[in-house]
């Protein structure tokens, strides 16, 4: 579903900076009566526009300091097996994220873990063991200039 009016629009935008609105305070700020506002939420979620509501949890406050992304190279039997460590990705806590790439690597993940002590006991016991594996990059961030989870609707 692309074709979003206006109000579908503000709704998203403002959704995606306040997920706990309730539908009422939502209504007042794109505009719009409690009820249709209500449909419009109801829709998008049902289509999968909307795919969850969530809270946004600061990862150095529940003890999460090392912010790591890993390049990972797949040899050739491995990438003839890609659905095999997408299913191990996936079973990972500490990966966040998972994208399949076009170019030298295969995946690139993000990854996060109490400390690096902590990252390197997971790349050794876990990451390194999958399949398949490689070559894996790891590349620790030192600073977060901008996160956020909003898209530009």
């Amino acid at each position: 579903m692309t074709d979003l009016d206006a109000y579908e629009r503000k709704i998203l935008r403002e959704l995606q900076s306040d997920a706990s609105l309730t539908t009422a305070e939502l209504a007042e700020r794109i505009g719009l009566s409690p009820s249709p506002c209500w449909r419009r939420v109801d829709r998008l979620e049902r289509e999968g526009v909307i795919r969850k509501r969530v809270a946004l949890i600061d990862r150095r406050k529940v003890g999460l300091n090392a912010h790591v992304f890993a390049q990972v190279k797949l040899n050739a039997h491995g990438r003839a097996n890609l659905d095999e460590f997408s299913a191990a990705i996936r079973g990972f806590p500490e990966v966040l994220d998972a994208y399949v790439l076009m170019g030298t690597m295969d995946f690139m993940l993000r990854i996060v873990a109490e400390d690096i002590d902590a990252y390197e006991r997971f790349f050794f016991d876990k990451l390194s063991k999958l399949p398949g594996v490689q070559e894996i990059n790891s590349i620790v961030a030192l600073s977060e200039i901008k996160s956020t989870t909003e898209l530009p609707i």
